[in-house]
């Protein structure tokens, strides 16, 4: 069973609410779910500010059993410290792909592999 880390969306037309959940790839995006691990409200608050909480220790252990978050989720939760960047690939002139750190812009020069998933030694 493949596991994911996902949204589900609640509210209303136009004023979404999001609830972080650990959810089977192959249910719906509204339908069961294993475990509830925290909300994201992308609209801003009366102080201007999005609203999100987490339960951190509940994400380390799916995160630690092989649980996948989605792209967005993993914007997410790198924004609250829980994971780091993923490297960017970048084409050169010459067609070679280069993998570079997001935070730093440095090359990594030893770096093997270029695929999304790939494993990179740094």
């Amino acid at each position: 069973m493949a596991v994911k880390i996902r949204f589900a969306r609640f509210g209303c037309k136009h004023r979404p609410f999001y609830r972080v959940v650990i959810a089977d790839s192959r249910s719906n995006r509204d339908g069961k779910n294993i475990e509830v691990v925290g909300y994201y409200n992308p609209l801003p608050g009366p102080d201007e500010t999005k609203q999100m909480a987490l339960q951190y220790d509940r994400i380390q252990y799916w995160l630690s059993v092989g649980a996948q978050p989605t792209d967005t989720v993993e914007r997410l939760l790198f924004k609250a410290g829980l994971l780091p960047p993923r490297p960017m690939v970048v084409t050169g002139s010459k067609g070679d792909n280069q993998l570079v750190d997001r935070l730093t812009g440095h090359t990594w020069e030893n770096a093997e592999g270029s695929g999304k998933g790939d494993e990179v030694t740094v």
